[in-house]
């Protein structure tokens, strides 16, 4: 007779979207960073699916608050270019919609 056993879960990763320094507008250094906390599925602890995008915010490594977006001005998230077909953002260095294929 053989038993499995499986270890299986969703878990939090936080990633740094854009390593630029910024002010912090909390504390007034220049510690803080653009990041995102996603969700994964994780298998034996070892993250496999990212399941839920998270929304980027700005951290500050100094005084260790988070700023939320609605909270942020608008120089602190980045530039991003619509397409007019499909209507997704995406990075502004692109010439083509990386979703439908479109020539911006």
């Amino acid at each position: 007779m053989m038993f499995f056993f499986f270890i299986a879960g969703i878990q939090p990763k936080t990633i740094t979207v854009d390593d630029t320094p910024r002010v912090c507008p909390i504390c007034g250094t220049t510690n803080a960073y653009l990041k995102r906390t996603d969700h994964y599925l994780s298998i034996f602890f070892i993250p496999i699916l990212r399941v839920k995008r998270g929304d980027p915010y700005l951290y500050c490594e100094y005084c260790k608050m988070p700023v939320e977006q609605e909270h942020m001005i608008d120089e602190f998230l980045p530039a991003y270019k619509i397409c007019s077909r499909c209507g997704k953002r995406f990075n502004p260095s692109y010439n083509f919609c990386p979703f439908c294929g479109k020539r911006i």
